[in-house]
């Protein structure tokens, strides 16, 4: 009965995605008397928390009441006010955490306050589905990096264009929309120069009442057309160019028309990727999808920086022995060097298929 409604919170927690970054997803549920009496999800970055929307939203005095919340309220000033003492003052008994809270600057420390206050805590329900809803906020608060995903569309002979380097479209699109729904997902979105000089992408989230996603391109001697998509709305929609030149004057015109330059220079004259996510970790971008093509993915991959896999398989064949596929590079000698999906998901969507996982990669 009672699990009834950490998913219930769980389901309102949702509601935030795409909207909460840099801060976790977390959804609360009051219970009196067997009756939901209040709900609160937190519902954007910098506004109330779940724990304080739901008081807010009660219906009667939630003295007595037991509260379920996915994650450990804070006990730190941030943004906001710590919700644990939100949740001692309203009266509450009994409250149901998810997980704990990795912030160093929590910690347990939620817990250990509503206990010292008489409040009942009960940590672990449905654990593995609220640490699931937070991967990626887990992954920025512990490492300072966001959590990287690299995806990609082919056919079922592995190709991700013809022979002739046209690509439009491979998949259905069912699954042209579960990509926009990352898009809103994730903070950024990193492809290579290559990618906008021959497809002059925008990049953009059309996924309804989405969020637009920081663009990022990996452009070690600063190429990418002053004249692009990414260029030209820099200014509305963050843009960030990650090089390896120097030049002021070479990024002079990315900067004055908005973009963001980065200089992360590796030692093999292509952009540092270990360098970049520090970087970008340090911008509070929380997560970055990695979309362009077999170079970049390749080089993500080696690098070591991937921690997903989503793969779309399209009920196709092309042909062509040089056609490109979605990982290039110079790949591994041995199948036993094999990158692996961890724990791989499949299913349908539309006619495509989608093999999804963590990946077996060290950041080192």
């Amino acid at each position: 009965m009672e699990e009834k409604y950490m998913r219930r919170a769980l389901e309102l927690a949702a509601k935030g995605r795409g909207r909460t970054s840099p801060n976790p997803m977390v959804g609360c549920v009051i219970v009196k008397d067997g009756r939901i009496i209040g709900e609160g999800y937190h519902k954007k970055y910098g506004g109330p928390h779940a724990e304080r929307n739901a008081l807010a939203a009660c219906s009667e005095d939630p003295s007595g009441a037991d509260m379920y919340v996915t994650l450990e309220p804070c006990c730190h000033f941030g943004k906001t006010p710590p919700c644990a003492d939100a949740v001692i003052e309203s009266g509450i008994k009994r409250v149901f955490i998810g997980s704990f809270d990795p912030n160093p600057k929590v910690g347990g420390g939620g817990a250990e306050r509503l206990r010292q206050n008489g409040v009942e805590v009960v940590v672990g329900m449905l654990e593995k589905e609220c640490l699931e809803l937070n991967k990626i906020f887990m992954r920025y608060i512990t490492s300072g990096e966001p959590y990287v995903m690299l995806k990609y569309a082919m056919t079922a002979d592995g190709k991700i264009a013809t022979a002739s380097g046209r690509s439009k479209w491979i998949t259905g699109e069912k699954a042209r929309e579960d990509t926009h729904r990352d898009r809103n997902a994730y903070s950024a979105i990193l492809v290579g120069v290559n990618t906008v000089i021959a497809d002059d992408p925008e990049l953009t989230c059309r996924a309804e009442d989405g969020t637009n996603p920081t663009r990022v391109v990996c452009d070690s001697a600063l190429m990418t057309p002053l004249g692009s998509k990414l260029v030209s709305t820099a200014k509305e929609i963050p843009t960030v160019i990650a090089t390896c030149s120097k030049s002021e004057k070479r990024a002079e015109p990315y900067i004055k028309a908005g973009c963001r330059v980065i200089c992360a220079a590796g030692r093999d004259g292509r952009v540092n990727l270990k360098l970049l996510m520090k970087k970008l970790g340090e911008l509070k971008i929380d997560s970055v999808i990695i979309e362009g093509g077999g170079e970049i993915a390749w080089s993500a991959l080696s690098a070591g920086i991937v921690d997903y896999v989503k793969c779309y398989i399209a009920p196709k064949i092309f042909g062509g022995a040089g056609a490109k596929t979605p990982v290039g590079g110079v790949g591994v000698a041995e199948p036993s060097e094999a990158f692996r999906i961890s724990e791989p998901k499949i299913s349908r969507i539309g006619d495509d298929f989608l093999v999804e996982g963590e990946i077996k990669c060290s950041r080192g």
